[in-house]
C-alpha cells in the first residue's frame, strides 16, 4: 500500500488492523447502500466510520491509500478541467417518438441481421449527465464528461465523490482495463430537500436535478460535490481490456459482481411485443422510481451482432431511445394571483390544487397573459388539464368546461396594481396589462434582478433573496441606490454577516467596469435585450455618442427597426433614463463599450445566424452567444432557411431535425468551437 504522504509515521498492529477494517467496511456498506439498496447502518454510523478513519489516516498517513473510501470527501479545489481523450467514442442514440419508429428499429435490424436470433434489452433512460469512468487493473484512474464523444473533461477528483461508484474493482475476471459508461443522477427526494433546505435559507432554488447534476460535476472544489448525494447506474462500455462477456445483460452481471452500481429494472426480450409492453409499462410507473426518466432504451443484447450491425455517422444502429410523452395531471385552479414584472407587465399564475406530476409537486402554472386566459377559456375553480413542457415547466393545456358546476368566475384584470396601486394600462394589442407605477417596488426587485443577472452587470451575491431585503428595508429605491450602499447597511440584514456584505460590496464595486453594452441590457429597457444591447455599445463607443443619435438614426442599426429604435430613444431622453445615467456616471460606473477581446481570432461571422439547441457540456449558453455575437454574427430561437448554423448539443431536439429538413449546416461543440476559433478548454467561468 503507498504512502500517499511520503513520510514515515510507524503505527502499532492495532491501528493497522482498524484502519484496514474501517475501510473495508466503508467500502461494504457504500456497495450495500448505493449498488444493492440494502443499507445495514444508518447515515449517522456510517458517517461516524468516516471521521474515525479519517482521523486515523490523518496521524498515520502510510496507512491511507489511493482507493482509501475518505477520498470520496474531495481534496483541494482545482484550477480548471483539461480535456481528455475517450478511448472509442460516447456516440450519441437516435430518438423515437411512438411505437411505429420502434417497429421501424426492428425492422431494421432484422434486415441486417437476417435469419438470426435478436433479443433485446430494455432499460429505463435516466435523466442524468452521461460520463465514463476508466478502471485499470481494477483501479479506477480516470472520470471523464460526455464532451462532445471524441474528447470531455477530466472530472476523476469530482467522480470519486460519488459514492456508488467503487474506487477499486473487486471479484473475478476483472480486466486489465475498462471503461465503464454510465450515468450520474440525483434522487428526486434529495433534490427536493437541497432545494427546500435553499429556499429556507433565501436562496435561489435548483431548476431540475438533471441540471443540478450537470453543475455538481463541473464544480472546481471536489469537497462541495462530495455533499451533494449524487448517485450512478453502470449501463455500457467503451474500450475493454480482457475476456468481453457475449451478452448485454451478462456485461451487467460483472459489473455488478465488481461493485458497480446497476439498474436492477433491466429487462431481456426475444420478440418485439414484450418490448413494447416494457416501454408501455414504465410510461404509466415512472415516477415511482424515485429519479428522473424520459424514456426507456431499446438495445440488441449480443455484443457480436452490435459489431456487425456497426453505427451510422452519428449514432449505433442497435440501439435506440424511446422518449416519454410529458405527462400530464387533471386539477384545479383554486385562485388566480399577478406577478408584476420589471417592465410592469402583470402576468396571472394559477394557483392549482396541488398534483403529481413528472415525479414532483405542481402547485402553480403561469396563465401567461389575457389572451392566453380567453383563448382557452380559463376560470377561477376550473378543472384544467396541466402537463410539464420539456419535463419542467408547468403549463395548461386546456380548461374542461363540461366540468363546470356553476360556482367557476371568470378572471378579470385589475384597474390598479395590486403591489403599488397605479392605474393600469393595457397595450393596444390587447394581450398585456401593465402597472404605470413609478415607484412599484415589485417592478424595482425584477429590474433589479435583471441589472443583476450574468448576461448583464454580473453581480455576485445579489440574489432575489437579498434584493427583497434591499428594497423591503428602503436601502435601494432605484437601480443607481446599488452603488452607494456601505457595509454598515448591509450587515444590518438578516442573514447578511460581515463577509457576505464585504463579497456584495465587492461584486458590485466589480461591476463598474462591465462597459455600456452589459449596461443597457440591465437597465430594463424595452425591446433592448442582451443582443442588441451589445450591438449599439459596439456602433456607438459611448453613451455620449448614443445620446447626440436621432431615432431614425437609431433605427438604421442592424436588428433594431423603428420599434426598438423609439423605445431605446425615448428611455434614454425620459425623466428616469436621465437620472439614471447622471447617477450611473457619478457612481463611476463605466459607459464605453467595454474593449472586445476576441481568443483565438476565428472566422468573420458578419451576415451569419446561428440556432443553438440542446446542451453544449462545458459551454454556457450565454457565453456561446456572446462568442457569435464578438465575430459579427447572431443568434436566434428559430430555424429557417436564413438559418446559416444550426449548433446541436446534447439531448438536441425538433430544431435539430428542421435543420435536417432544410439542408442547413450543423455543427456540434467541436466544430463550433473551431469554427470561433476557441479551443476546448477554459470556457468554463
Amino acid at each position: 500500500m503507498a504512502n500517499l504522504f511520503g513520510n514515515d509515521d510507524p503505527a502499532d498492529a492495532k491501528t493497522v488492523k482498524r484502519v484496514r477494517f474501517l475501510q473495508t467496511e466503508l467500502d461494504r456498506h457504500n456497495e450495500l447502500y448505493y449498488a444493492k439498496a440494502e443499507p445495514e447502518i444508518s447515515d449517522r454510523e456510517f458517517d461516524r466510520f468516516m471521521a474515525e478513519l479519517s482521523d486515523l489516516e490523518r496521524r498515520f498517513p502510510s496507512l491511507a491509500s489511493s482507493d482509501s473510501p475518505t477520498h470520496r470527501v474531495g481534496g483541494r479545489p482545482v484550477d480548471g478541467f483539461v480535456q481528455v481523450a475517450h478511448r472509442t467514442p460516447m456516440l450519441s442514440i437516435d430518438n423515437s417518438y411512438d411505437e411505429g419508429m420502434v417497429r421501424d428499429f426492428e425492422t431494421r435490424i432484422r434486415k441486417l441481421l437476417p435469419g438470426q436470433k435478436i433479443a433485446f434489452v430494455v432499460e429505463p433512460k435516466i435523466d442524468g449527465v452521461a460520463l465514463s469512468a476508466t478502471y485499470e487493473k481494477g483501479l479506477l484512474t480516470l472520470g471523464a464528461t460526455r464532451g462532445d464523444g471524441e474528447k470531455g473533461d477530466d472530472i476523476t477528483a469530482n467522480l470519486k465523490t460519488v459514492r456508488g461508484i467503487p474506487l477499486r474493482l473487486k471479484g473475478r475476471g476483472i480486466p486489465a482495463l475498462v471503461e465503464v459508461r454510465g450515468e450520474v443522477y440525483l434522487e428526486r427526494g434529495d433534490f427536493d430537500t437541497i432545494n427546500a433546505e435553499r429556499a429556507k435559507r433565501g436562496e435561489e432554488t435548483y431548476a431540475n436535478p438533471r441540471n443540478f447534476t450537470a453543475g455538481s460535476l463541473k464544480l472546481l472544489d471536489s469537497k462541495i460535490c462530495a455533499s451533494r448525494k449524487l448517485r450512478f447506474f453502470a449501463h455500457g462500455v467503451g474500450a475493454f481490456e480482457g475476456t468481453m462477456p457475449k451478452t448485454h445483460h451478462e456485461l451487467l452481471e460483472a459489473f455488478a459482481s465488481w461493485g458497480l452500481p446497476v439498474n436492477p429494472h433491466i429487462r431481456v426480450h426475444d420478440h418485439l411485443e414484450g418490448v413494447l409492453a416494457e416501454i408501455a409499462h414504465w410510461d404509466k410507473l415512472r415516477t415511482e422510481l424515485g429519479y428522473d426518466t424520459d424514456g426507456v432504451v431499446v438495445k440488441v443484447d449480443n455484443l457480436g451482432q452490435r459489431l456487425e450491425l456497426g453505427n451510422t455517422s452519428k449514432a449505433p444502429r442497435w440501439v435506440i431511445a424511446y422518449k416519454f410523452a410529458a405527462e400530464q395531471a387533471t386539477t384545479r385552479i383554486l385562485a388566480i394571483d399577478l406577478q408584476v414584472g420589471k417592465l410592469g407587465t402583470l402576468t396571472p399564475v394559477a394557483r392549482l390544487e396541488p398534483v403529481q406530476l413528472g415525479g414532483t409537486t405542481v402547485s402553480n402554472a403561469s396563465l401567461h397573459n389575457a389572451d392566453f386566459i380567453a383563448t382557452k377559456d380559463i376560470r377561477i375553480g376550473d378543472l384544467v388539464v396541466v402537463e410539464k413542457a420539456g419535463e419542467i415547466i408547468p403549463y395548461v393545456i386546456r380548461s374542461e368546461p363540461d366540468a363546470r358546476q356553476g360556482t367557476e368566475i371568470p378572471f378579470t384584470f385589475p384597474s390598479e396594481c395590486p403591489v403599488c396601486g397605479a392605474p393600469v394600462t393595457r397595450d393596444p394589442a390587447g394581450a398585456f396589462f401593465r402597472c404605470t407605477g413609478t415607484d412599484c417596488s415589485a417592478k424595482l426587485k425584477r429590474r433589479l434582478r435583471s441589472f443583476a443577472i450574468r448576461g448583464a452587470m454580473d453581480i455576485e451575491g445579489l440574489g432575489l433573496e437579498t434584493i427583497e431585503l434591499l428594497v423591503d428595508h428602503g436601502f435601494v429605491k432605484t437601480i443607481p441606490d446599488l452603488f452607494i450602499l456601505n457595509q454598515k447597511q448591509l450587515e444590518s440584514l438578516p442573514r447578511m454577516g460581515e463577509k457576505s456584505a464585504t463579497n456584495l460590496i465587492d461584486g458590485i464595486h466589480q461591476s463598474k467596469s462591465r462597459g455600456l453594452g452589459r449596461l443597457l441590457a440591465g437597465l430594463g429597457i424595452r425591446h433592448i435585450g442582451e443582443s442588441i444591447a451589445d450591438e449599439v455599445a459596439r456602433r456607438v463607443g459611448a453613451i455620449d455618442s448614443l445620446l447626440a443619435l436621432g431615432e431614425d438614426e437609431i433605427a438604421n442599426f442592424p436588428g433594431m427597426g423603428p420599434e426598438r429604435a423609439h423605445s431605446l430613444f425615448d428611455w434614454l431622453h425620459g425623466v428616469e433614463g436621465v437620472s439614471t445615467l447622471a447617477r450611473l456616471k457619478e457612481c463611476g460606473v463605466s459607459m464605453e463599450a467595454a474593449p472586445t477581446e476576441v481568443p483565438g481570432g476565428g472566422a468573420d461571422l458578419t451576415g451569419k445566424t446561428f440556432v443553438l439547441t440542446g446542451t453544449l457540456e462545458g459551454l454556457d449558453r450565454d457565453d456561446a452567444e456572446r462568442f457569435i455575437r464578438e465575430r459579427g454574427g447572431k443568434a436566434t430561437g428559430s430555424v429557417s432557411k436564413k438559418t446559416s448554423y444550426v449548433v446541436a448539443g446534447e439531448s438536441a431536439g425538433s430544431k435539430l431535425e428542421k435543420a435536417r429538413e432544410l439542408g442547413i449546416p450543423i455543427l456540434d461543440k467541436a466544430a463550433f468551437l473551431a469554427l470561433l476559433g476557441l479551443s476546448q478548454t477554459g470556457l468554463i467561468r
